[in-house]
């Protein structure tokens, strides 16, 4: 089924067993408020049914997402729009069911915040994956969290105090994206008949429980904290407002490092 003039393309396959979410608002596919409200609402909506596996979240046209909307970041929608997206980030987190990822083209930003939530990413060679919101004089609350947990401390402070982009290799070899595939779905869908299809549909809820159980406690207390951090310290800041109003107006910043 399609869910209208939303910006997502939902269809529950293999009898109940796959739950596929695509973004299709490409090229783009900005992780939004309407993309968000789509994506909660079809986890909300299947993500409690029996018969479940797994889900493959990917993305419609080259890119899968350039990231979060600047606009909603400015100071009168950030509060809301972070409360959302991290609600999204805490669904995916603690999914009873396996989250599969296909990425190609670039995945950056919110983007990649929504892939690192899932459990594993499947990323086409081409691929790009960063957190560039540093180069706005913000920073990236949700990947905050799940980065150290995925790549370690070190490696998530390369890409979250520099906002560079790494190719799909380099994120292969580092841990953050998992398997490397020319179709990242194909493979992302041939896992999943390996894998997942054959097992219990309840004892595999059991297994993710158990893995994911501390994981989830520290990503939902973590988060609540640099949340309020973001909201309460930064944007209280003049460059974190002045970073994304030049991005907007295509100027560049000027820093008063304050």
């Amino acid at each position: 089924m399609t869910m209208g003039a939303t910006p997502l393309h939902v269809e529950l396959e293999k009898d109940g067993a796959l739950l596929r979410l695509r973004l299709s608002r490409p090229k783009a596919n900005i992780v939004d408020a309407a993309m968000i409200a789509a994506l909660r609402a079809a986890l909300d909506e299947h993500l409690s049914g029996t018969r479940l596996r797994a889900v493959l979240l990917e993305a419609e046209g080259p890119h899968f997402s350039f990231g979060a909307s600047v606009e909603e970041h400015l100071p009168g929608s950030c509060a809301a729009m972070l409360r959302e997206l991290h609600a999204l980030i805490l669904q995916l987190v603690a999914s009873p069911v396996p989250v599969l990822v296909a990425v190609r083209g670039q995945c950056l930003g919110g983007g990649l915040e929504v892939a690192a939530a899932g459990h594993l990413i499947f990323a086409a060679p081409g691929a790009t994956l960063g957190q560039p919101e540093i180069k706005l004089a913000v920073f990236p609350p949700a990947a905050s969290c799940l980065l150290p947990e995925r790549i370690g401390p070190s490696r998530a402070a390369d890409l979250l105090f520099s906002g560079r982009g790494i190719g799909a290799e380099e994120a292969h070899r580092i841990g953050l994206v998992d398997a490397l595939a020319d179709d990242p779905s194909q493979a992302a869908l041939a896992y999943f008949e390996e894998h997942y299809a054959p097992r219990s549909a309840s004892s595999l809820r059991f297994a993710v429980r158990a893995a994911r159980y501390d994981f989830v406690f520290r990503i939902r207390r973590k988060l609540a904290e640099v949340e309020r951090l973001y909201l309460e310290e930064l944007m209280a800041t003049h460059d974190a407002v002045e970073g994304l109003a030049a991005f907007l107006a295509k100027r560049p910043p000027v820093w008063e490092d304050r």
